[in-house]
């Protein structure tokens, strides 16, 4: 009787054991159970930890509640400005609700991949060229919203959507480089002209003032013969300015004259007194003896008009 009573309690025991081991679960943090009774959906969703379920009557199926990242295949398109591009993307999105992500969807994460790729190809052909490549941000936006809206039914939002890379052909690559460079040539010419006018400007200026004092472009002329001399491996080639030589032509004449007539002078006082002038006569006619020829001294004395 007692063998018969230890036997029972030992088959109790291992099918107790057995019904333990076959109907405990553990859900993890990040996870939540979602148990199907006899193909029904039960209401309470198990929260993480240790849970039981009727073994044979009850499944639970574990949903992942983490951000999920998934790249979306490059897609190949025409955009607005008939250009032809190839572009990529990222996708980041989580489970919200884990009964709606098992019960309205088959598989959420391949229907949010192929959400994903109809919406990238939906976005490159509303937009133009210029747009994927400095507008990003704004495109972004708007796939995120063209696959948050249907997602929100499945029990998934998205979080964020990234375009990764724009490929584009070689000869729009070498397109837009002729263009990048022809718009760098342009505001090189601008800026190049605006600096000659600028100069243009100060050098009128200086030239006015160069004219109100002459000496002032002589100062200019030694300065920059200072400076071009200031190389040992050149050889200076120094122009005389035709101001300066007019300035020693006149000052030279002006010299002559002064002596030639200090020494008329002078001659004139060492001569005996003759007859005296008659009134009205010029001095110069005094001077030039009774022939009218002028003495040698004065022969050479210029003109009048040629005195400063």
């Amino acid at each position: 009787m007692v063998e018969e009573l230890v036997t029972a309690g030992v088959a109790l025991a291992s099918v107790g054991a057995v019904y333990f081991v076959a109907a405990a679960r553990v859900v993890k943090q990040y996870e939540r159970g979602v148990v199907l009774r006899l193909g029904r959906l039960v209401s309470e969703v198990r929260g993480p930890g240790f849970t039981m379920i009727v073994p044979g009557v009850d499944r639970m199926r574990k949903v992942n509640m983490q951000i999920v990242t998934m790249p979306v295949p490059a897609q190949e398109g025409i955009t607005r400005d008939n250009v032809t591009v190839r572009v990529d993307a990222v996708v980041y999105f989580k489970v919200v609700d884990a009964a709606d992500a098992v019960v309205r969807v088959e598989d959420y994460r391949f229907a949010v991949s192929q959400m994903a790729q109809t919406s990238l190809r939906s976005i490159i052909g509303k937009s133009e060229l210029d747009d994927l490549l400095s507008n990003r941000e704004k495109l972004n936006q708007g796939l995120e919203l063209m696959m948050d809206s249907p997602a929100i039914g499945w029990g998934v939002t998205v979080d964020r959507v990234e375009i990764k890379d724009v490929s584009l052909p070689e000869t729009m690559k070498r397109s837009m480089a002729r263009q990048a460079e022809a718009t760098r040539d342009r505001r090189a010419r601008v800026i190049n002209a605006d600096a000659e006018l600028q100069a243009s400007k100060k050098l009128a200026q200086a030239a006015q003032a160069m004219s109100d004092q002459p000496a002032a472009l002589q100062l200019r002329l030694l300065q920059t013969v200072v400076a071009v001399a200031a190389e040992k491996n050149s050889t200076l080639v120094l122009p005389f300015p035709v101001e300066l030589l007019r300035f020693l032509e006149r000052s030279g004449l002006q010299a002559q004259a002064q002596t030639a007539a200090a020494e008329a002078e002078r001659g004139a006082g060492e001569r005996p007194a003759g007859p005296a002038a008659t009134p009205g006569v010029s001095r110069a006619a005094t001077e030039t003896g009774a022939e009218g020829v002028p003495p040698p001294e004065l022969e050479e004395l210029p003109e009048a008009e040629d005195l400063p």
